[in-house]
C-alpha cells in the first residue's frame, strides 16, 4: 500500500489507517455491541493487508478499544504505528467528559500505554480542544510526555487554524485529525491549504461518513442498527437528509461500477485525491470490511472521475 510522510516527522503512514472507534463497543457514542474476537481478527487482518498504522482513543468504549488493540498486537512481531488520544474522560454512565487538566493528561498517557501494551505512543493527539482556554496547558503536558519518551509526536483533532497556531508556539504540531468526506468538506476552505503550506500531516476521519458512503444503507438497513448505536441520533441518518444521501450514493455507485470499484472505495480514494491528506482513517468491525476497503489506498482518481463525482456532489449539496 502507498505511504505518505506525516508532516515533518519521520513517520511514513500507509494511505489507509485502521480506525477502532466502533470496536470499543457500547458507550455514549458507541456503535452498538461488538464481538471482541472479530475485532482482534480485524486488526490483525488489516496489518496482514499492509495497513501500517492504527488509530484509537481511550474514550472508545471507555478504555475497551485500546485494550482490544493491545490484545491484537501481542502476537504481531513487526508492530504497526499506534496513534491514540487524550482529553476525554467518562463517568459511571459511560458519558464523555472533557478534561484537559495537565495531571489528567499525564495519567491518561500512562493508562493508554498500559492498555495498549507498548512502551511509546507514536502519535498522541488532543481529542477535542475543549475547553479552548486550556489547550496550551494540556499541550504542555503532552509535550512533557514526549520529553519523557512516553510519546514520539503530538497531534490535535478537530482544531482550527488559530488553535494550531497557538499550539505551535508551545510545541510542534506533527499532524491534525479533522473529519473529511464527500458530505463534510469544511476543511477544503482553508485548513488543508494551511497544513500543506506548513508541512503539517493530515489524517482524516469518517471518510465514509459513518457508513453512509459505503452503499449499504437504505431504509431497511437503517432499521437493523442496534438501539445503542449513536448513529440513530445523527441528523444524517434522519429524514429527509437520510433519503437525500441514499439517492446521492446511488448515483455515485454508477461511477464506482464504471471503474470496477465499490462506492466505499470511491469515497476513500476521493478523500485521498488531496495531496495534503496523509492518510484516511477507515473504520472496520470485521475482517471482510477492511478487505473490501483497503484497496482504495492504492487507487488514484483520474481527473475525469473527480469531475463526475463533483457534479453529483453539487447536485445534492
Amino acid at each position: 500500500m502507498k505511504k505518505r510522510k506525516l508532516g515533518k516527522s519521520e513517520l511514513e503512514l500507509t494511505t489507509i489507517g485502521l480506525g477502532t472507534w466502533a470496536i470499543g463497543g457500547p458507550w455514549q457514542y458507541g456503535w452498538g455491541e461488538q464481538n471482541d474476537r472479530e475485532s482482534i481478527d480485524t486488526i490483525q487482518r488489516a496489518v496482514e493487508l499492509g495497513v501500517n498504522w492504527i488509530d484509537t482513543a481511550p474514550i472508545y468504549g471507555c478504555g475497551h478499544s485500546e485494550e482490544i488493540v493491545g490484545q491484537a498486537l501481542r502476537p504481531i512481531r513487526q508492530k504497526p504505528i499506534i496513534a491514540t488520544k487524550c482529553g476525554l474522560r467518562w463517568n459511571a454512565a459511560r458519558e464523555k467528559l472533557n478534561n484537559l487538566n495537565p495531571d489528567s493528561i499525564r495519567r491518561e498517557c500512562e493508562e493508554s500505554l498500559t492498555r495498549l501494551g507498548i512502551d511509546r505512543i507514536d502519535l498522541y493527539q488532543m481529542h477535542w480542544p475543549i475547553p479552548d482556554e486550556q489547550i496550551e496547558q494540556a499541550w504542555e503536558a503532552m509535550a512533557r510526555c514526549v520529553e519523557q519518551k512516553m510519546v514520539s509526536h503530538l497531534g490535535a483533532c478537530n482544531v482550527t487554524i488559530v488553535q494550531i497556531q497557538r499550539l505551535q508556539k508551545v510545541f510542534p504540531v506533527a499532524a491534525i485529525q479533522p473529519p473529511y468526506s464527500m458530505l463534510k468538506r469544511g476543511i477544503e476552505a482553508d485548513l488543508l491549504d494551511y497544513c500543506g503550506k506548513n508541512n503539517i500531516g493530515v489524517v482524516c476521519y469518517s471518510p465514509m461518513q459513518k457508513g453512509l458512503l459505503t452503499g449499504k444503507f437504505n431504509t431497511d438497513y437503517l432499521r437493523t442498527l442496534s438501539p445503542s448505536d449513536h448513529r440513530l441520533h445523527d441528523p444524517n441518518f434522519q429524514s429527509p437528509r437520510f433519503e437525500n444521501i441514499v439517492a446521492m450514493v446511488d448515483e455515485l455507485k454508477t461511477i464506482a461500477a464504471d471503474c470496477g470499484k465499490s462506492v466505499a472505495q470511491l469515497a476513500i480514494a476521493w478523500v485521498l485525491r488531496r495531496p495534503e491528506v496523509t492518510s484516511a482513517i477507515i473504520g472496520a468491525r470485521r475482517p471482510d470490511q477492511i478487505e473490501q476497503t483497503a484497496p482504495a489506498g492504492d487507487w488514484t482518481l483520474e481527473a475525469e472521475i473527480i469531475d463526475r463525482v463533483e457534479g453529483i456532489l453539487k447536485k445534492y449539496a
